[in-house]
């Protein structure tokens, strides 16, 4: 499901040095990173990463403690511009939060007076797919119905960027695959999608990049193409322990030794790199094997 980019580089996000500091503890740390628009771009990270803070700072919910950052080309931290920008963004929180007190159908009649650009067709649409109960209040739906609600909220709204914290969460797999759906058709009419998930086979699925992150800081920034055309694990047994200078190439990106056994992550220039290794192996194997979204992010996750 994942497309081809062909449009001129312009970037929904732009960030320069992003960090949010409580006390002593960096949340965030000197996040820099571009998000294209025109693109779905899957934010991975494990829990505490920083990927929430993040959001909601390119949200201005929460402001830097240093770095900037643009969003549809305005200032985050500027008032105004802030302001604006968030006209334009449809965001789906990790928690759903929805007004309690309101049915499905009120909630919608409100959120919907405030965009001229809603899509009546949208709306019509995810009601029947969703089969959600228009006459329910929020409170009393299930937290597959709350996602849906707001993921209805956000998609029918016509906003040109989507930003979507584990938008997937409680629902049923057949629902996950509407839902993932609608995210590409979104995606398709031109609207930029930035989402996080705990989900890699949701994110490899959908997305045109990954962008990971580690401790607050950016470990990874692949386009999705590169899973399978340029990583690759360059395995080889070895009598002798090689030389530092004989691992030093352009690609390696991380070496294990295990025994005699050394194993090479490969971000580009597999090939080059395994020959290198034969001239340094006497004779022994070599083997060049492909790599999942999941071992490259495992991998990448991995301290020294």
């Amino acid at each position: 499901m994942a497309r081809d980019l062909t449009m001129k580089m312009a970037y929904a996000i732009e960030t320069d040095g992003l960090t949010k500091c409580y006390g002593k503890f960096e949340a965030v740390r000197g996040l820099t990173m571009r998000v294209p628009k025109g693109s779905i771009t899957g934010f991975l990270g494990q829990n505490g990463a920083g990927k929430s803070t993040t959001i909601k700072m390119l949200l201005g919910m929460m402001r830097p403690t240093r770095g900037n950052a643009r969003v549809l080309d305005l200032d985050v931290n500027d008032e105004k511009q802030s302001i604006e920008m968030r006209k334009r963004v449809a965001y789906v929180a990790e928690d759903k939060r929805l007004y309690d007190y309101m049915t499905v159908g009120q909630i919608i009649k409100f959120t919907k007076a405030f965009y001229p650009t809603w899509n009546d067709d949208v709306e019509q649409r995810l009601l029947d797919e969703f089969r959600l109960p228009l006459d329910r209040t929020t409170k009393k739906l299930s937290k597959g119905m709350r996602t849906q609600t707001a993921l209805l909220l956000a998609l029918a709204r016509g906003a040109e960027f989507l930003i979507l914290d584990e938008p997937t969460e409680g629902l049923d797999p057949v629902v996950t695959e509407k839902v993932l759906e609608l995210i590409v058709g979104a995606a398709a009419d031109g609207t930029t999608v930035f989402f996080s998930s705990h989900q890699i086979s949701e994110v490899e699925q959908i997305a045109d990049r990954i962008l990971l992150i580690d401790r607050g800081q950016l470990v990874l920034d692949i386009p999705i193409d590169a899973v399978s055309q340029d990583y690759r694990r360059i395995r080889g047994v070895y009598d002798e322990p090689l030389p530092p200078p004989a691992l030093e190439l352009d690609g390696v990106r991380r070496v294990a030794v295990d025994g005699r056994v050394i194993s090479v992550l490969a971000s580009h220039n597999a090939a080059r790199i395994a020959e290198h290794l034969r001239r340094h192996s006497a004779g022994g194997t070599i083997e060049v094997l492909p790599l999942t979204l999941k071992e490259i992010v495992l991998e990448s996750l991995k301290r020294d």
